[in-house]
């Protein structure tokens, strides 16, 4: 099937085919003409399937009659993420090359005054991230009593991230006679459960199961200690002759420890999470999607939707806390019908995570080994648990009172024990304390325990 027959408009077709796309892929056939009748649509897609130009395309034939008014936006698209509603941006800029539309971005890390400025003069696409809407909403800045079309993107990212109350709130502020779009790429019970809250009688489309990964994803995994899977990393990437990469991790301040460690190795590498200011991480994806970057080290921003093409390789350096992540993550490469590889290094402590994720996908991952590996040196593989246990808190032991010194011997040695036991590693996350509309761009950070694990980690640490 092509464009053409999914009854868009003559001047999208033609930004369409100068953007290089020829076939509509299967949540772009099965959506547009949808969305075009004016239904609601409950849309669930694996990550990299195209689910923007599904409610993009139409969207702006929807809005071609009509005129905007001032702080009156005439459609609204919500995005859990900075980066998500930028590339949002991108595609309207480049579907609308031959209609007169106008769209504002709202995100924070940009300027309000500019954007406030920007909705004086009347929208009639508002992207936004929910924080950043709320806080105009409250100076005075937006009127949401004319928005028609309402697009919940990414809304399980929406639930990890704390976001419904926000969501709620907006939608509590709309018109009742709208358009509602809602897609997400895992239709967990609580999603399922705000979809019947938001959408009226909605044409349910999905074109693969939930959390399912793209076949043309080729899954591996390493058995490693935790003190070697800086040096495991570094083999794999030589060993697999990686043109580009992106390598994720749990932790925010790990992004910063692994991507400095890589660039003490002689590797191309740069950072990118949450913490960073907005503008550092535009700069770090434009040279990573150009080339001039090799390898991009990230946190869970990077693994929602954003459309950085021919990524080669997914390294997870950590088994992502919640298993859905999983899939988000591998689906940055194995895109548009090319093949991709994934390698995650999992270690005793990753047991359950990595337990949790096969049981999602219903398989094992295929164990590899190694050729020509050396485990860390020492100072290397003490560094990570030596700043964990200076990030947990624990405080020096007391002084010991007059009588204790009696028992010298005895009590220095139950101090020494008790001192080793507190400067244990923490596997817990950095807390948060910014409110939550301002965590746009993080992650859903949770910690991790000591469990039992299965008998095949305590074999040796590398697969033979």
């Amino acid at each position: 099937m092509s464009f053409e027959a999914l009854g868009l408009s003559e001047e999208v077709l033609r930004a369409v085919s100068e953007a290089g796309y020829t076939e509509p892929t299967p949540i772009q056939r099965d959506a547009i003409p949808v969305v075009l009748m004016g239904r609601d649509v409950l849309g669930c897609a694996q990550t990299g399937t195209g689910k923007t130009a599904s409610f993009t395309l139409p969207m702006i034939d929807i809005l071609a009659s009509g005129q905007a008014k001032a702080r009156m936006p005439r459609s609204l698209i919500l995005e859990p993420t900075r980066e998500l509603a930028a590339q949002v941006a991108d595609n309207f800029t480049t579907y609308t090359a031959y209609q007169n539309l106008s769209f504002a971005l709202l995100i924070g890390g940009e300027r309000m005054g500019d954007q406030q400025r920007a909705l004086e003069r009347g929208v009639d696409v508002l992207i936004a991230t929910p924080g950043r809407l709320i806080d105009l909403f409250e100076r005075g800045n937006i009127l949401l009593s004319d928005c028609k079309v309402l697009v919940i993107d990414e809304a399980d990212r929406m639930l990890d991230m704390g976001f419904i109350p926000d969501i709620e709130r907006i939608v509590g502020l709309l018109p009742r006679m709208r358009q509602t779009l809602f897609f997400s790429a895992t239709m967990p019970p609580p999603i399922r459960k705000l979809a019947d809250q938001f959408l009226i009688n909605p044409k349910e489309i999905t074109v693969a199961p939930p959390a399912s990964p793209a076949a043309t994803v080729a899954q591996h995994k390493v058995l490693v200690a935790e003190r070697d899977k800086r040096a495991a990393l570094r083999t794999l990437i030589q060993q697999e002759d990686v043109t580009n990469a992106i390598i994720f991790c749990n932790r925010k301040r790990d992004v910063d420890v692994l991507t400095k460690s890589l660039l003490k190795h002689g590797f191309d590498a740069a950072g990118l999470h949450g913490d960073m200011a907005q503008p550092a991480r535009m700069a770090t994806l434009d040279k990573f999607r150009e080339g001039a970057v090799r390898l991009l080290v990230a946190s869970d921003v990077a693994a929602r939707g954003l459309d950085i093409p021919r990524v080669g390789h997914v390294f997870n350096f950590d088994v992502p806390v919640h298993a859905e992540d999983y899939v988000h993550r591998i689906g940055r490469t194995g895109r548009a019908g090319r093949s991709g590889r994934s390698f995650t290094l999992a270690s005793p402590d990753d047991a359950k995570l990595l337990a949790a994720v096969e049981t999602m996908l219903k398989k094992e991952i295929e164990v590899i080994g190694l050729a020509d590996f050396e485990p860390a040196d020492q100072s290397e593989a003490e560094e990570r648990p030596r700043r964990r246990s200076r990030s947990s808190g624990s405080s020096a032991p007391a002084k010991a009172r007059p009588a204790e010194r009696a028992a010298a011997s005895s009590s220095s040695r139950s101090r020494s024990r008790s001192k080793d036991e507190k400067s244990r590693p923490a596997r817990g996350e950095d807390r948060d304390r910014r409110p939550r509309r301002e965590r746009e761009d993080d992650e859903t950070l949770l910690g991790f325990g000591d469990n039992e694990v299965p008998a095949f980690f305590l074999q040796p640490s590398i697969a033979p």
